[in-house]
């Protein structure tokens, strides 16, 4: 449940039609998530290993510094604080407003409060940097009050974040299976099936065939292969697949986390990545995957041009009517709550732990003197996910996160080869399946994947690259503070 709950948020429900409107192809649609799958259980039964093998709070800053040193779990934790974590919580706060709309339309993402700058086209080469509105629109705001109202909520003690948490787990889960259930029941519409499977399944699938792509917002559109435009659409789908390795950050207070772990992992990324295929059947049996973006029915919007991208709440009110799109935005609205409120409960004790260890601020290190819970770090996780909540679009923050996020999990099952290697007699109560070869294909998997979103999607993959980098100067920045001080005591 813990992997599930993590997993689960709003991705599933909006990113197909981003994906569906890059690969513009039945097959390829199921073919991003297909690959993201693989991928992430991959991932999952490598780190299986690693928690069988170090059962200790922490998770993967634990491995990462076990095996390639502090160094390496130090610029994770900076980067999970300035790229990861919060980019995620205002990614699936941005979500969050999205749905909100569906209850009142004036939370739109083209409703303007105060508009801030439109940041101008920077050529740089063949990628455009920049040409993007940054201010507050109506659905930042949303995601922003979100953002503040739970990270105050978890000032009041664990017992209440973990409440909030066990109410909403539930929901999530519950929205994904009906939308399955229902879907294959009810859902089949003749339009939809005849266009996505009437022969035209295959289509624009072919290994020579070229996508248009554009690079960055605003940029030129180039054409790449099958292979190119798969990686570029991993961003949807590996983001909506992601946060399955938070549960190895508990690891601490897992019973038998030696059998618990690598178990929870296969057996919650597998349950959960065969629900997104499902769904994704079911959008294409509902929806024509083209459409046109004025139309105005949601058939001819089909999946690609959703109302703002609510595939999800799309296909269910083509099922059940306005009755049916209510009750997935309401279900979708209840995930997103209680996903934002997981990642904001966990993520601030990292930053804690790491101030504890002397490599973050100081301030961040100190407890609420009623209820114990690091205020501190819950509030500057805040302010800077607010901060990225007006910085850009939905799709546009998953670029941000992506990029980031492969970059630790492709150090991270690197490591997993070095304590091989370094460590060959330690206990391994798990073996990773189907070592070396499929971690070793994971990792060429995503080096693909990031050299293809570092040259088509360059606005924040390039600053998620500074970001890690900025990382190795301020770690030797703040261990020489923290040597001294313990020299100086």
């Amino acid at each position: 449940m813990l992997v599930m709950g993590s997993m689960i948020g709003s991705g599933i429900f909006i990113v197909s039609a981003e994906i569906a409107r890059e690969v513009d192809s039945p097959a390829l649609l199921i073919g991003a998530w297909a690959v993201a799958g693989f991928m992430t259980i991959v991932a999952a039964l490598s780190y299986g290993e690693l928690a069988a093998m170090m059962p200790r709070a922490g998770g993967q800053y634990v491995y990462l510094r076990e095996a390639l040193g502090p160094l390496w779990g130090f610029l994770y934790g900076w980067t999970l604080f300035l790229v990861i974590q919060t980019g995620t919580i205002a990614a699936v706060g941005v979500a969050f407003g999205k749905f909100l709309g569906v209850f009142f339309p004036a939370i739109s993402s083209s409703h303007w409060i105060l508009h801030l700058w439109r940041v101008p086209p920077i050529p740089l080469g063949p990628m455009v940097l920049g040409n993007m509105d940054v201010g507050i629109n109506t659905q930042n705001l949303a995601a922003i009050l979100l953002v503040v109202f739970l990270s105050v909520v978890n000032i009041f003690g664990v017992k209440t974040g973990a409440r909030i948490q066990n109410v909403f787990t539930a929901a999530k889960v519950s929205a994904l299976l009906a939308l399955a259930l229902f879907g294959l029941a009810l859902g089949r519409n003749a339009q939809a099936l005849a266009a996505n499977f009437g022969g035209h399944f295959w289509g624009n699938a072919g290994l020579g065939v070229q996508h248009a792509v554009q690079v960055g917002v605003g940029g030129p559109v180039v054409l790449v292969g099958t292979l190119t435009i798969l990686a570029v659409a991993q961003v949807g789908s590996l983001f909506s697949a992601d946060a399955w390795n938070n549960v190895t950050f508990t690891a601490g207070e897992v019973k038998n986390p030696s059998r618990n772990l690598p178990l929870s992992l296969a057996l919650g990324t597998g349950v959960v990545i065969a629900l997104y295929i499902a769904c994704n059947f079911i959008y294409l049996m509902a929806l024509p995957l083209d459409g046109a973006p004025g139309a105005a029915t949601i058939l001819a919007r089909g999946i690609k041009y959703a109302a703002e991208d609510r595939v999800g709440t799309a296909v269910m009110t083509q099922m059940f009517g306005a009755v049916g799109g209510v009750l997935m935005a309401a279900a979708i609205l209840i995930s997103s709550f209680g996903c934002n409120n997981g990642l904001i409960l966990s993520g601030a004790r990292v930053y804690y732990a790491m101030a504890k260890d002397g490599l973050f601020f100081r301030s961040v290190a100190k407890l609420h003197p009623t209820y114990k819970t690091p205020a501190v770090s819950l509030m500057v996780q805040m302010v800077w996910a607010c901060l990225l909540c007006v910085s850009g679009s939905y799709g546009q923050l998953l670029d941000y996160i992506i990029f980031a996020v492969l970059v630790f999990y492709i150090l991270t099952i690197v490591g997993l080869f070095v304590l091989r290697r370094t460590r060959p007699d330690a206990p391994r109560p798990y073996r990773a399946v189907g070592y070396p070869l499929l971690p070793a294909i994971y990792i060429v998997m995503a080096l693909f994947i990031d050299v293809v979103l570092l040259r088509y999607k360059p606005q924040f993959t390039w600053p998620g690259l500074i970001v890690v980098l900025l990382g190795i100067p301020v770690y030797y920045a703040w261990s020489r503070s923290a040597g001294a001080k313990q020299a100086s005591v």
